[in-house]
């Protein structure tokens, strides 16, 4: 019997039995799609976080005050002295480091032309528009002014600016955060948003004017941008060495972009691999399923199985035929299953234009191999109890 020949049993097998052939379909493309569906959200989820945080480069160290193995405000009680705008001017000294951004940030209301907002205010220097690729669409970024005594100059993001000064010209304009009064000499283009946080809401002010409007005498963090060719390693140590000196003791924490990016990829890994688990249990359900059908299809089919051993199809020939009824059964489930996620997905990239949706033709792959072999498992029972059945026994049942 040749191959084709199979085929063609198992179509008109399975097509004589439709109704139950798609209620097995339905439940089995369920739970392909449920896995695969959980495998892509997954990835997606992984690869929009992993592109959030190197939208600003990846050769990034962050210094925040605290030891790390400190907990709650312990490590900030403990600290000899607190992060400094002169520990940023000593970092930017080393040879391997492009820029230090001293960061402090807070929300306050934002007042100009009788119109208010309340937003985020991040207090940095001069460097931060090339450290975290800010460009402008009018007037400049916050000069390099004497970082003790800067003037009160600020900086808006493209939506907050609209939302104050509408489509009128807001540098040299006049806004009021938190009683104190700054002139605008900036307005940057449309950045949109970081882990879901808009940029664009955002007011940029000199990092002492900062410290003063929220009370502050510590940094809450210093942003070091190295040089490509330099390894991570040697700079968080050359860093950590230059902060000891100062500081007397390490009171402070380290975190390179790579441990942070590492970190966050071990979690959203686990978290991708957690998703498809749970897809798995309707797969199972499904498989669960073909058994169930092929085992009552067996003994619904005696008669037949006892017909074809009669005119002499083997034992070996007749485990075949229902060992590929069920494989095909399971692939085709699988090639449908993976059809309405795909469908679903494409809808996606219309509705979330932000988030990246992953489409891998290895999963694909994996799916109708993973569907075969599952087919595979289903059927075996069911088909050596047919292989098992005597023509005379078979045909009896008649």
């Amino acid at each position: 019997m040749q191959f084709i020949d199979k085929l063609n049993w198992v179509k008109i097998s399975l097509y004589s039995q439709r109704k139950r052939t798609w209620l097995t379909v339905v439940g089995f493309a369920t739970g392909i799609a449920a896995v695969v569906l959980m495998n892509s959200i997954g990835e997606s989820l992984r690869q929009y976080i992993l592109k959030e945080f190197t939208q600003f480069g990846s050769n990034i160290i962050a210094v925040s005050p605290g030891k790390a193995q400190t907990f709650g405000l312990g490590g900030l009680l403990k600290t000899v002295r607190p992060l400094s705008l002169s520990d940023s001017e000593h970092i930017q000294t080393l040879p391997e480091v492009i820029f230090t951004v001293p960061v402090i940030a807070g929300t306050s209301k934002v007042k100009a032309q009788g119109k208010f907002r309340h937003t985020d205010i991040v207090g940095v220097n001069h460097m931060a528009a090339d450290a975290w690729q800010l460009t402008l669409t009018s007037g400049h970024f916050l000069p390099n002014d004497d970082v003790n005594r800067p003037r009160q100059l600020a900086v808006l993001g493209s939506l907050i600016k609209h939302s104050l000064f509408g489509q009128s010209n807001a540098v040299g304009q006049f806004i009021h955060i938190g009683g104190r009064r700054f002139r605008i000499v900036g307005v940057l283009s449309e950045k949109g948003q970081f882990v879901g946080q808009s940029l664009d809401e955002m007011v940029y002010i000199p990092t002492a004017n900062a410290m003063q409007l929220f009370n502050r005498e510590s940094l809450m963090e210093i942003d070091i941008f190295y040089h490509e060719n330099t390894s991570s390693t040697l700079v968080a140590n050359k860093v950590k060495q230059q902060l000891i000196a100062l500081h007397g003791r390490e009171d402070f924490t380290l975190v390179t972009q790579d441990d942070m990016i590492s970190s966050l990829d071990d979690i959203l890994s686990i978290i991708k691999i957690a998703g498809s688990s749970l897809g798995l249990i309707s797969l199972l359900v499904g498989a669960v399923g073909i058994a169930t059908i092929m085992s009552i299809t067996v003994n619904e089919r005696a008669s037949e199985i006892g017909l074809l051993k009669a005119i002499g199809f083997s034992t070996t020939l007749v485990r075949q035929l229902f060992l590929m009824e069920a494989i095909v059964l399971a692939v085709v489930s699988g090639f449908i299953g993976y059809l309405v996620v795909m469908a679903l997905l494409l809808i996606a990239t219309f509705i979330l234009v932000d988030v990246p949706i992953e489409v891998d033709l290895m999963v694909f792959i994996l799916t109708l191999v993973f569907s075969g072999i599952i087919g595979l498992l289903s059927g075996i029972y069911p088909a050596v109890q047919a292989a098992k059945l005597t023509p005379i026994e078979a045909l009896r049942t008649q």
